[in-house]
């Protein structure tokens, strides 16, 4: 089933040094961007992250310092690649947990400002675990009769996933082919306020913390009652895109 677009979407993965999103950066980075009329553009970058790979993370996707010596720095490519995003949805596997919120924060720290809560994002593995509890390997075995033979590698994982959103389509009656649908009832666990999901929404669409000790509470309320947890939270190890939305709610909640 070809998908029904209404905006490019925009599939990617990431390689990178490790799996936090606030500390590890990306070495490659490759997307395929289709657009409504079906056409398709493929573009794959390796990228220096200005830190040392750690041989544990080579050992997965084959990239080693040597490789990206090179190569630009995310910096060096972030508006060109902010512009080639510019009015798109956004899709991958794992994206709404990882891939996502490492790339809000490389943009953040190269100080390119997207703001990806205007973006529908499809997660293509929350879609397969609601559906079948599955990997990306496996989920390209279930839904394409395929072996992916080139795990890891970005642009094979990219082409896979695109494949398997396309093969879950075709499989389930109740997956409309419809991005605003897909992104808002199939890609995410929760109603995520900030990519990383430290502010969600509660059932009645109220903004509150989803971690620690103040979990299941009202944001607004937590800040006017203890202002000091602000202060705390823009000093601690949270991502800049989590601080960024906790100032928008803070200078939001002060011009009531």
């Amino acid at each position: 089933m070809e998908l029904n677009l209404k905006n490019p979407l925009i599939f990617f993965d990431l390689e990178t040094t490790g799996t936090d999103t606030i500390h590890d950066r990306i070495v490659e980075i490759s997307y395929l961007k289709v657009y409504p009329n079906g056409k398709e553009e493929v573009k794959t970058k390796r990228i220096n992250p200005e830190i040392p790979i750690p041989p544990s993370a080579s050992a997965i996707h084959g990239i080693y310092d040597d490789d990206v010596k090179d190569c630009p720095t995310f910096k060096q490519i972030a508006k060109s690649l902010a512009v080639q995003m510019e009015g798109t949805d956004l899709a991958g596997f794992n994206s709404s947990r990882f891939d996502i919120p490492l790339l809000a924060e490389e943009f953040l720290r190269a100080g390119v400002d997207i703001d990806f809560s205007k973006r529908k994002m499809i997660d293509v593995q929350i879609i397969f675990h609601k559906k079948e509890q599955r990997t990306l390997e496996a989920a390209y075995r279930f839904y394409c009769d395929k072996e992916l033979t080139d795990a890891h590698s970005a642009e094979a994982d990219t082409f896979a996933t695109y494949e398997v959103l396309k093969a879950q389509l075709d499989k389930y009656s109740d997956l409309e082919n419809d991005i605003e649908k897909l992104a808002s009832e199939f890609s995410f666990f929760n109603d995520n306020v900030d990519l990383a999901g430290r502010i969600i929404r509660n059932e009645h669409g109220v903004e509150v913390f989803n971690f620690g000790k103040h979990k299941g509470k009202s944001v607004a309320e937590v800040l006017k009652q203890e202002p000091s947890f602000y202060a705390w939270m823009m000093d601690a190890d949270f991502p800049l895109n989590t601080k960024q939305v906790l100032t928008k709610i803070k200078l939001r909640e002060m011009q009531k």
